[in-house]
């Protein structure tokens, strides 16, 4: 099933409700369109709070009209009267740019959807909101720079909420391409958010969300629970958020990321995300857009041109840091695995990642990169990358090419790491051959593990490391590999305890510039103690 073969999960021509009131004889409107009601299951209790129902205002959710104007209308009054919750019955509301308010929520409720219009032809005027000016987009792709360009976009707000079960469907919006400017009145996020606090989205589902479907901007106090997002570029990103608590969300993102905190340069410094539970989640890349939201999941075929991107990964945008993050309890399943990289000056430190399952992994399960791209104003350094623990974790039929990756550059190791209670299960099949390669650096280049090549390891490959443990690991793989199964180059102070490989002649270990290794409890090796060794294969 197509997007236009199946309308039906997108648009619900439901036929007009008329407009209720409580008031048991009858129904009167206020000045301001207000009315109250009784709020139904699921509904937001708002009892001491007016309700703004948006056909009140004139939006006619028939899929036809554009209903934009109506919808701010209904905002603006909900925000003069000091607050309340604009409501959507069920129809599809064709809009262009929602411009949300302090203290004020959207509650969709079951079968509305607020639908993208398409952006008018070239040359006209009209559409979305013009981003607004910024000039430091030059450190960051062109959406991540620009917020007002979007379907629903809030700034310096708070106390807001976009509360479901209904949807929001991105229709007309565009993908966005790198860094490129869009022309006037087009717009490519569902939603977008800068410098707000006190946030919350909860319950609905979003298809087809353009460059992003969720774009959070220095926004404090964050709750993201229970999104369904089915889309064609990043699911959620977070960048340069505090507080954030993201739970309960499935997302399948083919085309790029699922997850993202990132820690951009856009609001005119560096600042850090910090605090951030990423739990409960389930992301993907393995279904065709519009499968995951009807339910049916439908997988990716090889005539369906997609990347199978999927993932949670902290980064590339990465001025400001990552710090205290925690990642648990995810199953991430046909796409890309986890990616934690800092390369634009920032400090990334204090990150937990465990109870993780993963199948089916397109790349390589773990992704850990210090780099020196340094996107960001001239003299910006090299960050830090250092305390992680990633423990709990079972990984089924990933891809051979590539290994887990750990890596920093010459002179900047990554710090003090630990993989605890892992199991990984690859395809197999490396060379002798393939053991033999020695990766780039790519110390200044964009961080992703394909930029890489293959991998002369089909375990670990681990280059300029100060201090990892690897305990109670086992790798197994479905073909036999002739590869080594951990690859150690300029590292110093590395523990291997109770690690099981697959069995073979290929070498296990390749030492390489290594200082203060030990091995123990590894059958069939003897417990190992090496204080420095310039060369040596085990």
């Amino acid at each position: 099933m197509t997007l236009r073969e199946d309308r039906s999960i997108f648009e619900q021509n439901t036929p007009r409700r008329d407009f209720l009131k409580l008031s048991g004889a009858g129904a009167v409107v206020s000045v301001l369109g207000a009315t109250r009601t009784a709020h139904g299951a699921g509904e937001p209790a708002t009892s001491h709070r007016e309700r703004f129902d948006v056909t009140a205002f004139g939006a006619t959710g028939d899929s036809r009209a554009i209903d934009t104007t109506a919808i701010n209308q209904a905002i603006e009054a909900a925000s003069a009267a000091g607050g309340g919750t604009v409501q959507f019955p069920a129809g599809s509301f064709l809009c262009y740019s929602i411009r949300l308010k302090s203290n004020v929520s959207l509650y969709l409720g079951p079968g509305a959807i607020i639908v993208a219009a398409d952006a008018p032809p070239a040359g006209t005027s009209g559409g979305y909101d013009p981003p607004e000016p910024n000039q430091w987009d030059k450190y960051q792709d062109f959406g991540h720079s620009h917020w007002h360009n979007s379907l629903i976009w809030g700034e310096n707000i708070s106390n807001i909420s976009i509360l479901g079960p209904g949807r929001i469907w991105g229709k007309g919006l565009s993908r966005g391409e790198g860094d490129k400017a869009l022309a006037p009145g087009i717009g490519n996020k569902a939603i977008s958010l800068k410098n707000c606090h006190n946030v919350t989205l909860r319950d609905i589902s979003i298809l087809h969300g353009g460059h992003f479907a969720v774009l959070a901007t220095g926004v404090d106090n964050l709750t993201i629970d229970n999104l369904l997002i089915d889309t064609n570029r990043d699911g959620i990103d977070v960048d340069c958020c505090r507080n954030v608590r993201i739970s309960n969300c499935s997302v399948n993102s083919p085309w790029d990321d699922a997850i993202c905190p990132k820690s951009s340069y856009a609001l005119g410094y560096a600042r850090p995300t910090d605090h951030v539970t990423i739990a409960n989640c389930y992301v993907t890349g393995g279904y065709e857009e519009g499968t995951l939201v009807d339910a049916s999941y439908k997988r990716i075929g090889p005539d369906y041109k997609a990347s199978r991107n999927g993932r949670i990964k902290l980064g590339t945008e990465s001025n400001g840091g990552f710090r205290n993050i925690t990642v648990t309890n995810c199953v991430i399943d046909d796409c890309r695995g986890i990616a934690l990289e800092t390369v634009d000056g920032g400090l990334l430190e204090d990150v937990s990642i465990n109870n993780i399952t993963m199948r089916d992994i397109t790349d390589v399960p773990f992704f850990l990169r210090l780099g020196s791209r340094t996107r960001g104003p001239e003299g910006t350094p090299v960050g830090q990358l250092r305390r992680v623990l990633i423990s709990n974790v079972v990984v089924s039929n990933a891809d051979s090419r590539q290994a887990t990756i750990v890596t920093g550059i010459p002179g900047h190791p990554i710090e003090d790491v630990k993989f605890s209670n892992i199991y990984i299960q690859h395809r197999g099949g490396g060379t002798k051959e393939d053991a033999a390669i020695n990766p780039p650096e790519n110390e200044n280049g964009y961080p992703d593990p394909n930029r890489f090549g293959p991998m002369p390891a089909h375990g670990f490959f681990i280059r300029h490391v100060k201090g990892i443990e690897v305990r109670d690991v086992e790798i197994q793989s479905l073909q036999e590999d002739f590869r080594l199964a951990f690859f150690l180059d300029d590292v110093d102070r590395a523990d291997f305890t109770h690690i099981r490989l697959p069995g073979g002649d290929a070498g296990k270990y390749s030492l390489k510039n290594v200082k203060d290794f030990s091995l123990a409890q590894s059958r069939p090796f003897a417990d190992t103690y090496l204080d420095s060794v310039t060369q040596k294969i085990l």
